[in-house]
């Protein structure tokens, strides 16, 4: 992997290279395998699906503490099987945090610290990440750092089958884990889920990912829609076999020892049935009022571009507040959003000229038949409306300069040929727990270049970034703000600043397209 280091000075005026590279990388992708030309291959139910917009959609639980002592807030989390109803009358077998599909939400404050014991009785090893936590390296999740069922072999062997590698720094334990998350970052929504090295794909698929809301007093002072006019959404696709099981392609079922999925998806699994928070193409009743909209888009592989449209064709403007981490400095206004894999958008939609009795539909303008749904809202009543949007939302988002960064480094992210077969490669090198691949002084600020083939929904863990340009050119406009993943749309670059503080340790950046980052688009970083 290239590591160029450039003085201050050069990193001045680097944008303008970027169409060039971005042209340059493409071809090369072309060259390095029979790369597949479109994100995924989609899968069909084999079961009968509900028609649209007849069930209601559910709102994910939150969890209480077990102790709020010292200062720290101490939750409980057992990851287990279950038999959900996702489809209206059909037990689908899923792999659950607590038992539910999205896992149980935490209602976090800044500053205040909080632990969360997992605890693992599903048939393989597990880790949780954190994503968009500023989380110490022991709790970030490492996909090596793996917490065994009881009966999995002695922990020597827990890599076995996956690709052959070891990690000498992997931290294995048995049954249960605490992750402490300090809490000391910009309010935002984060989300939990499944990130074991080969197989957090197949696992987040099946169930393993839920919520995790970090609040504070002065975006509570905002005026922002609240309590039941703020919604989370969690927007996923999934397909289900003959018998309402949740179809998945992996090359071994068990996901226990030989990691892939059949060559039609090695570009990422799609499902044909939109679920939002766990319920296909849901309903929701709503008042003639604003409302704060936190969306994820907890899919594997699959981009939507979200509108809100009328009954009567009209679309609605999409307000955003927030980005991946935390409010923006200003609301943006759109007509529509584009949200990759991961990525999360804080988004007030505003209902009150819309008759009462009619319907908004938020609809996927990247989709097709049936996936173009993604769920609907009813307007049932008139009500009193005391919230407001204001001009200027946060102070505090990052204001670094080209002439901060210490130095500018290049990554493209191509498909290419991995142990025989297809890979998804950064920096021409799949994935290696035991490599290094970047090492940053704490407190450096660095400006990276990321150059795509296909769609690559880039995430950096540990910290946020500030979108410099695209391919040379401004940023669009839903980059604003601070965020933890940028999409890549394909033959597209892309340049990025951020500050590496927080703390020294291993982390991560990989595609979060999952079928992608378990088939090795995955790098090592190290803060020194």
């Amino acid at each position: 992997m290239r590591e160029p280091t450039v003085d201050r000075r050069q990193v001045l005026g680097l944008g303008g290279a970027l169409g060039l590279m971005s042209a340059t990388g493409l071809s090369a992708a072309a060259v390095l395998s029979r790369r597949p030309p479109a994100t995924g291959a989609e899968l069909r139910s084999a079961v009968p699906l509900p028609l649209a917009f007849r069930v209601p959609l559910p709102l994910p639980s939150v969890l209480k503490p077990v102790s709020t002592s010292g200062g720290v807030d101490r939750y409980e989390i057992t990851q287990r099987e279950a038999a959900l109803e996702i489809l209206p009358g059909v037990r689908t077998p899923m792999w659950t945090y607590n038992g539910t599909f999205p896992g149980p939400t935490i209602e976090a404050r800044r500053g205040r610290p909080i632990t969360v014991t997992h605890r693992n009785e599903l048939p393989v090893p597990t880790v949780v990440h954190l994503h968009g936590g500023r989380n110490t390296p022991s709790s970030d999740g490492y996909p090596t750092d793996l917490v065994l069922p009881n009966g999995w072999p002695d922990p020597a062997h827990t890599m076995h089958g996956m690709r052959g590698m070891h990690d000498p720094r992997a931290v294995v334990t048995r049954l249960t884990r605490d992750y402490t998350f300090p809490m000391d970052q910009r309010p935002t929504l984060l989300w939990y889920h499944d990130h074991r090295m080969d197989f957090t794909a197949p696992a987040i698929w099946r169930g393993l990912a839920g919520l995790q809301f970090v609040r504070d007093d002065a975006e509570e002072s905002l005026g922002l829609p609240a309590g039941r006019r703020e919604l989370p959404l969690v927007i996923a696709d999934r397909a289900f076999d003959d018998h309402g099981h949740l179809h998945y392609p992996a090359l071994d079922p068990t996901l226990r020892k030989q990691p892939g999925v059949r060559e039609a998806n090695v570009a990422g699994v799609l499902g044909d049935v939109i679920l939002v928070n766990g319920a296909p193409w849901p309903m929701h009743e709503v008042d003639a009022a604003r409302y704060r909209m936190r969306i994820l888009n907890a899919s594997n592989a699959r981009h939507y571009e979200l509108e809100a449209v009328t009954d009567d064709g009209r679309r609605l403007d999409l307000v955003q507040v927030g980005a991946d981490q935390g409010l923006l400095a200003a609301p943006a206004t759109h007509r529509s959003l584009p949200i990759a894999p991961a990525e999360r958008y804080d988004v007030v939609i505003d209902f009150s000229s819309v008759p009462v009795g009619n319907r908004v539909r938020i609809v996927n303008r990247l989709g097709s038949g049936r996936t173009r749904d993604v769920m609907a809202f009813r307007v049932a009543r008139k009500a009193a409306d005391g919230s407001r949007i204001p001009r200027v939302l946060s102070n505090d988002v990052p204001a670094w300069r080209r002439s901060d960064a210490a130095r500018v480094r290049d990554f493209s992210f191509r498909a290419g040929r991995m142990h025989g077969g297809h890979g998804w490669l950064i920096g021409g090198r799949p994935f290696d727990p035991a490599r290094t691949d970047v090492t940053v002084p704490l407190g450096d600020v660095e400006v990276w270049r990321l150059i795509a083939d296909v769609h690559h929904p880039v995430h950096l863990h540990l910290v946020g970034f500030r979108v410099l340009s695209r391919s040379g050119k401004q940023p669009l406009p839903h980059d604003a703000g601070l965020k933890d993943t940028v999409s890549l749309r394909p033959g597209e670059s892309a340049e990025i600043i951020t500050r590496f503080d927080g703390y020294r340790g291993r982390y991560l950046f990989h595609c979060h397209n999952a079928e992608h980052e378990d088939m090795g688009m995955m790098a090592n970083l190290e803060i020194i």
